[in-house]
């Protein structure tokens, strides 16, 4: 059995469970006058224009899906995609931004759904499309804050160890377009959100920063996570000063009782789980015992790796379980970068196990992100077992150092072991696979 392969096309299975079209028509259809959204209904004569909006990797193909579902019931509409992401759309404009670091077509981008969203009126329906990716790709500059303020405390942030929920409650607090306050541009209109979640949980709040979604953190918690991460001091003043002006209470929309959420109606429709449900009935097509043991892995990834190993062992020692076994994982993991190299959490995740696994026969494992890319690189992820040690010790690869200078990318990059998948324009967070014979 060639297990990194097996487990490469479990991975592959898992991905193709959640794509964007996928996902829009298993919620969305149209019969005669009448769209369903879930359990929701409504009649298309109510309205007198139809919106469509939307950020994140995966919101140009739901646009393109929504499209084949409403055609011409669509009166306008933007989305913003990560670069490469983009597809042809007719009634949709697409603007393609700055992943994971904002750049200008990030602020372009939120303008062009603000101006949307204040078009508005009570006689209309704004349909959102959000997914991972969004946080970034809808971005403002609030009060004297500038872009390249923005810019580089998402990247100290990215680099601090910070998870996603803590990225995010300081992104919401910078804005004036996330943590609900698209929702408030919107309103009166009815406001429907389709989700693609790529958040432990599926909190609609932080999921692209909740955007349409009620907002229950304040400017002090975003300070007390630059000051947890010991990033304030090369944080620029503006942001400094923008959060302490105003220093324990919330932006913008912030509770559920507010009126300019009695019209939203906030729908989770891709998750982490629904991938790992499909990476499980692969296994069983494969003739090959598997468990989903947690859709809500997290913490820092070399950690990760550890639990991953010390799980395989213990189902490795049981005589009682069935081999060959597929243990499935799902979540994400965090990196606290101290090197100059390249990488993502997955890579890092994965060149720890290898050197783990080094005297450890019969165990693979395979970390990667649904959305074909980890980190700033193009790699979705890489795949590892107990002969990935020796392998590049016969080439002079020194596994240690590559990690003490967070540089898997280019380990995997001469060593094998990479997973490519290119853009799968979707993202329902990480999944970890492990394959124990």
């Amino acid at each position: 059995m060639n297990a990194c392969a097996v487990l490469e096309e479990i991975f592959n299975a898992a991905v193709q469970s959640v794509l964007p079209g996928k996902m829009i028509r298993d919620y969305v259809s149209v019969t005669d006058s009448t769209l369903a959204i879930a359990n929701l209904h409504f009649s298309l004569r109510e309205f007198d224009c139809i919106y469509i909006i939307g950020a994140g990797k995966a919101s140009a193909l739901m646009a393109k899906e929504m499209e084949n579902i409403l055609g011409d019931h669509i009166t306008d509409g933007h989305v913003a995609v990560k670069y490469g992401h983009a597809c042809e759309l007719n009634y949709i404009t697409v603007t393609e931004a700055g992943h994971p670091i904002p750049d200008g077509n990030s602020v372009i981008a939120a303008n062009k759904i603000l101006a949307i969203a204040n078009k508005a009126t009570a006689q209309d329906m704004v349909i959102c499309l959000l997914s991972g990716g969004g946080s970034a790709l809808l971005t403002d500059c609030p009060g004297e804050i500038k872009l390249s303020d923005l810019e580089k405390l998402n990247e100290l942030l990215l680099k601090s160890g910070a998870d996603i929920k803590e990225i995010n409650t300081v992104r919401k607090q910078l804005s004036n377009i996330k943590g609900g306050q698209l929702a408030k541009a919107v309103y009166p209109a009815a406001l429907i959100t389709l989700i693609l979640s790529d958040v432990i949980g599926d909190p609609i709040d932080l999921i692209a920063s909740g955007p349409t979604a009620p907002n229950p953190t304040t400017r002090e918690d975003a300070m007390n996570i630059l000051k947890k991460h010991n990033i304030l001091q090369e944080t620029s003043p503006a942001i400094i000063k923008f959060l302490s002006d105003s220093s324990g209470v919330n932006t913008g929309a912030s509770k559920a009782g507010e009126e300019y959420f009695r019209n939203t109606h906030n729908l989770i429709i891709g998750s982490n789980s629904i991938a790992l449900e499909a990476a499980k009935n692969k296994c069983a097509e494969l003739g090959i015992n598997s468990f989903i043991l947690s859709d809500k892995l997290e913490g820092d990834s070399v950690k990760a790796a550890e639990f991953l190993i010390e799980i395989a062992e213990r189902y490795q020692k049981d005589n009682n379980c069935k081999k060959p076994v597929c243990l499935l994982f799902g979540g994400e993991t965090t990196i606290k970068v101290n090197g100059n190299g390249l990488g993502g959490r997955n890579q890092h995740l994965a060149l720890h196990a290898a050197l783990m696994l080094k005297d450890k026969k019969g165990i693979a494992i395979l970390s990667a992100g649904t959305d074909g890319s980890d980190g700033p690189t193009n790699a979705a992820g890489a795949v590892v077992n107990s002969e990935t040690y020796a392998a590049a010790s016969g080439m002079g690869l020194n596994i240690e150092k590559f990690l003490q200078e967070f540089d898997s990318y280019h380990f995997f990059q001469k060593a094998g072991g990479h997973i490519f998948t290119g853009p799968t324009m979707t993202n329902v967070m990480d999944i970890m696979i492990v394959i124990v014979e």
